[in-house]
């Protein structure tokens, strides 16, 4: 009895720690692409990034990126990096909002076609 309980423990940890795992390992891929698409097609150095951080989202898509750069830390950029990576959307922080940035204001907003 003592050695079914053993092997069903063994079976059932890894099986319930697969879908943190996968979150986990998932929003890390996702920020490391943003974050070499960043420095190596972007052309951004290291010192202009303040974050890249990796989300797991509710919405489709389950995963996407938030950036934010250190002259603007009032603006969260969303990436998508699926199959290629694209700048979303932004979102403005209620400091942002405050002070009335506008999106003619933004430095690193990408335009969709």
């Amino acid at each position: 009895m003592k050695k079914i309980r053993i092997a069903l423990l063994v079976l059932l940890v890894p099986l319930l720690l697969s879908p943190f795992v996968y979150v986990q390992a998932n929003k890390m891929i996702y920020a490391k692409k943003v974050n070499a698409y960043l420095l190596e097609e972007e052309h951004h150095s290291k010192d202009e990034i303040k974050s890249v951080k990796g989300v797991w989202g509710v919405k489709l898509p389950p995963f996407y990126v938030v950036v934010v750069f250190k002259d603007e830390p009032d603006v969260e950029y969303i990436y998508f990096a699926h199959n290629s990576i694209m700048q979303f959307e932004y979102r403005l922080s209620p400091e942002g909002r405050a002070r009335g940035i506008t999106r003619s204001d933004l430095k690193h907003y990408i335009p969709r076609d």
